[in-house]
């Protein structure tokens, strides 16, 4: 989903609290080398004999990783499952403990199998990745023999030269090497990007396709990213790069995969859909294919050619298996696996020797949860017992205490509890007149990350706010500003929610108390912000006056299809998002008076 990107997080960074952490040489910026193949062929070896006509390959996938190592807390954790009565219940699952054995145990007997991604592994990380650049991930995904991934919006969170350290490996140019005489390696994965090039020469910024082989049997993968990753990260994430439409770039490298005898493909694409119903195991196909999903992956399906024969999703952290015809009007596999790690996509390939194409009508796919009653996998536990070590002085340091959960992430309201507490600490902290004055705040629902979970995640107790909570729920450290926007850009914003670009799938600012409005879903385009309702302190908006609005630099900037926004003046820098969310935390609650989640009534919904 789109969220808070960031700028300079290494300056903002709070690691000099984690002494000792050696500093070594410079960034490996080079760019990855060309196209190399992978088939590591988890489980099985060449067969003997008369090779039969066709093999199955059983291709393991997931998307939306974000950096969860441990398993997601609160709702976030949890997934949806419909039981065969009708009813639904919340499964908690996630955790690359568990993920690292249920892709162990699905390869089982699988002598073909290839696992791949749909994007966003690292970025709008929690603590215990974020704190050192995601290292920690990549080091996790190669001990779960990834191959392959496309890259999504989050991968540029950082920039290029990030992504191609992330890819080739080095110790980070500001922050050294975090363990000493450790150097880190690099994903041994490739990354894709088909559709990013270089603004200067034109070329790919990382390879568009790689090839995956095992014992005759070749399985081309293209990856891309969503072409408005621009409009969904910070300038200085994307500078000096293009980004170009899916389905062209795909069909584009299909036809030369194709030219070079590799028939059977598979489409790695970091952009999704909405299924009508969030249990994982929700039958989109029916009645018809593809009738149970809309958002914007069912027209770049439809528009890719026909060579490509599966489509593996993401962006959008639903979860679906789905097929939806292709330009020829054949049905096509197209997958998404929820997100953090909670769900595994185990699809298999029939691969037809004497073609070398995949048969797409035996194509069969499904979703799997990540249970947590599984063993854990021991090499994962060490991992992250390694990287918890290094971050425990600066993540086990209480903020502040609530008396029950508030929900972020996990709330699906167009109004979610954590957000008013967001936006409350960015009005509190910026309202001051050399604060920048701010009369109202707004926050981007994408970029709080996680839910403030009651129960402890460690041994801190129930109730207190960690430093690393706090992070895993704004982990951008975006600066905030404040600036001066008319109560007619005001209303612009507003409506800019739920038209253009976020007509199909709007994002609903957090607002900070005092501004109240109706959202009348019934309706369409921005008449769905009904105007006359909208008031700040029980007064109607003055389309003529200027008002002080405090937002992060992202918004700032007219991030998240919010033009009105960009358009503010005057405009004052203060402090970061966490800064004034955990100063929000320490002035409000106290261990015998927490506090307690918000009521939510600032936005009056018709449905």
């Amino acid at each position: 989903m789109s969220a808070t990107p960031q700028k300079n997080r290494a300056s903002r960074r709070v690691l000099a609290a984690a002494a000792g952490l050696a500093t070594v040489g410079a960034l490996v910026a080079a760019m990855p080398a060309g196209a190399h193949d992978r088939g590591h062929g988890h489980g099985g070896g060449p067969g003997h004999g008369h090779k039969p006509r066709t093999v199955d390959v059983q291709l393991l996938s997931f998307n939306d990783l974000h950096g969860n190592l441990e398993p997601p807390a609160g709702s976030a954790g949890n997934v949806s499952e419909t039981q065969p009565d009708g009813t639904v219940k919340a499964i908690p699952a996630g955790g690359v403990e568990y993920l690292a054995t249920s892709l162990r145990t699905a390869r089982k007997g699988n002598p073909y199998s290839v696992t791949a991604a749909g994007g966003d592994m690292v970025g709008a990380s929690p603590l215990l990745s974020g704190l050192f650049h995601d290292e920690p991930t990549i080091e996790a995904l190669n001990g779960l023999d990834l191959d392959v991934t496309a890259v999504g919006n989050h991968e540029f969170d950082e920039g290029a030269t990030e992504l191609a350290r992330l890819q080739n490996g080095g110790c980070h140019p500001v922050e050294g090497c975090y363990e000493k005489g450790k150097k880190f390696k690099g994903a041994d994965f490739p990354y894709l990007a088909a559709n990013v090039t270089k603004e200067k020469t034109g070329k790919p910024l990382l390879k568009p396709y790689t090839v995956w082989k095992k014992n005759g049997v070749k399985i081309g993968f293209i990856g891309v990213t969503l072409e408005g990753t621009p409009d969904i990260v910070t300038a200085n994430g994307v500078k000096g790069l293009k980004f170009h439409d899916e389905v062209e770039t795909i069909n584009k490298y299909a036809r030369e995969l194709d030219r070079k005898g590799v028939k059977s493909i598979v489409a790695l694409i970091h952009e999704g859909g909405a299924p009508a119903s969030t249990s994982y195991n929700y039958d989109c196909d029916s009645p018809g294919a593809g009738d149970g999903i809309s958002g914007p992956i069912v027209d770049i399906a439809k528009g890719i050619t026909p060579k490509v024969d599966a489509l593996v999703t993401g962006h959008t952290h639903q979860a679906y298996v789905c097929t939806v015809p292709d330009p020829s009007g054949k049905p096509r596999m197209v997958t998404s696996a929820s997100s953090f790690g909670k769900l595994y996509t185990d699809t298999t390939l029939t691969y037809d020797r004497r073609t070398n194409d995949i048969v797409r009508t035996s194509v069969k796919s499904a979703n799997h949860i990540v249970t947590r009653d599984q063993p854990k996998a021991p090499d994962m536990t060490r991992l992250i017992d390694r990287w918890n070590k290094l971050a425990a002085p600066i993540a086990n340091k209480p903020q502040g205490w609530i008396s029950a959960d508030i929900n972020g992430r996990g709330s699906t309201a167009p109004e979610k509890p954590l957000g008013n507490v967001i936006a409350d600490a960015q009005l509190e902290g910026l309202a001051p007149a050399d604060k920048g004055g701010a009369e109202v705040a707004f926050m981007n629902p994408g970029g709080i990350r996680a839910d403030l979970v009651h129960k402890a995640s460690g041994s801190e107790g129930d109730g207190v706010v960690t430093y690393g909570e706090a992070f895993t729920v704004q982990p951008f450290t975006n600066m905030m500003n404040v600036v001066d926007l008319t109560g007619a850009q005001l209303v612009t914003a507003l409506q800019q929610q739920v038209s253009g670009p976020n007509e199909a799938g709007p994002k609903i600012l957090q607002v900070s108390k005092g501004l109240t409005y109706t959202l009348d879903l019934t309706k369409s385009g921005a008449d769905r912000v009904v105007t006359g309702t909208i008031k700040l302190n029980g007064e109607a908006i003055d389309p003529a006056r200027t008002y002080r609005v405090a937002m992060n630099e992202f918004l700032a900037g007219g991030g998240d299809g919010f033009p009105a926004l960009g358009q503010g003046t005057n405009k004052l820098v203060g402090a970061s998002d966490l800064d004034l969310f955990n100063a929000y935390l320490a002035a409000h609650s106290t261990a015998a008076a927490p506090l307690a989640p918000p009521a939510t009534d600032r936005i009056t919904v018709i449905q």
